[in-house]
Order: C-alpha cells, then structure tokens, then sequence
C-alpha cells in the first residue's frame, strides 16, 4: 500500500508487432509458384501476398521487399533441392544408378502439375541476374553448392573403386550440373517427361564413362 493506494504489479510488455503465425517454409513455397508463373518482374506484390496468406504489411515485416522475398524464397527452394540431391547421391547403388535417380527425380519435379515450370534458378533468377546483383549472386552459389555435392559423390565413387579417375570428379560434376540446367530449359518449354528421362538416360553413360 502507498498512500492508501494498492500497488498492482506491472503487465508484462508485449513484444511489438504481432508474433508470426504462418510456417514460413509452406509461405515459401506458395510464393514460389507465384515467382515461377510470373517471374521476378512479373509477379505483383498483391499476387505475392495473396498466395502466402497474408498482407503486405505482414509480408514485408518477415521477409523485406520483393527482392529480399524472392532470394529468401530462392534460398528456400535451393535448400530443398540439395536435400534430395544429397539423400539420392548419398543412397546405394553404382554412381550410375544414382545419377539416373537424380535425373528422374530433378525431371518430376520440373514438370510437375498443374504445369511443367522447369526450375527457379535457371527460369526466373538467369534473367534477372544482370540487373539484380544479389540475385545473380545467390544463384551463382546455389549452382557451386549443387556442383561440390556431385563431386563429393564423384569422389567416393572414384574412391570405391566405382569410377574411374578421368575425368577427374569436378569435371563430371559440371558436366552433371549442366545436364540439370539444360533438363530444366527443355522442361519449361514443354519438352514431355518421358523425352526428357530418355535424354537424361542417354547422357548418363557419357558421365559415368
């Protein structure tokens, strides 16, 4: 008491802003379809915010302007894609074998339904890249971590005894990664799954070789 007055404790203060209640990796995702329809240009910030559920405020707040959603949502994306990448080349079988799966796996994903859209990287992030040096320099790191995860598996099969010693494992490895990008091209331009995988197949002998 004070004065005749009760004391009453303080309310504890409330974080400013309201606390974020959505999962960022399905926002992400959502945009993702957005960023690939669109592209970066196209896609409005009205389309954006509709997909993930929320305003523009709101969207702003988690992940800052445009450019910050769409690299968050290019990293997301790059993340997701090195997971399978590393489960698939870290699985068993020949290096060959592996190398097929990756490719079918890379091609489903490409031509997924509703409509094939290839991939983000090499769909929307190449054509920004030259006006938009973050972009082009998320991208330029998500292609090098891809590269470095098929000379790893490279390596150990070279080290298994599996693959020969030439072409060396960073050669294969470009060759690998070129496949993915051309493999994403012919998707986004309607080429069927089933030529794709017959391509993809034709090729990876001549890797592995």
């Amino acid at each position: 008491m004070r004065n005749g007055t009760k004391l009453v404790e303080p309310a504890q203060k409330r974080p400013r802003g309201r606390p974020r209640s959505f999962d960022t990796a399905e926002v992400l995702d959502r945009v993702r379809t957005v960023f690939m329809d669109k592209g970066f240009a196209g896609a409005s910030l009205d389309e954006l915010a509709e997909a993930a559920g929320l305003n523009r405020p709101s969207l702003y707040a988690a992940f800052g302007d445009k450019e910050q959603l769409y690299i968050h949502t290019l990293r997301f994306y790059g993340d997701k894609s090195l997971a399978g990448l590393q489960a698939i080349l870290g699985g068993k079988g020949s290096i060959e074998r592996r190398l097929g799966q990756v490719f079918d796996a890379a091609i489903d994903l490409y031509t997924a339904p509703p409509r094939p859209r290839g991939c983000l990287i090499v769909g929307t992030a190449a054509v920004e890249a030259p006006t938009h040096p973050r972009i082009a320099a998320m991208a330029q790191a998500l292609l090098q971590e891809f590269e470095q995860c098929f000379e790893a598996a490279f390596a150990r099969a070279v080290a298994a005894g599996d693959l020969g010693r030439s072409p060396s494992p960073a050669a294969r490895a470009r060759i690998a990664g070129s496949l993915l990008d051309t493999l994403a091209i012919r998707a986004r331009i309607g080429v069927s799954p089933s030529e794709l995988k017959a391509f993809a197949a034709s090729m990876v002998p001549a890797i592995c070789g």
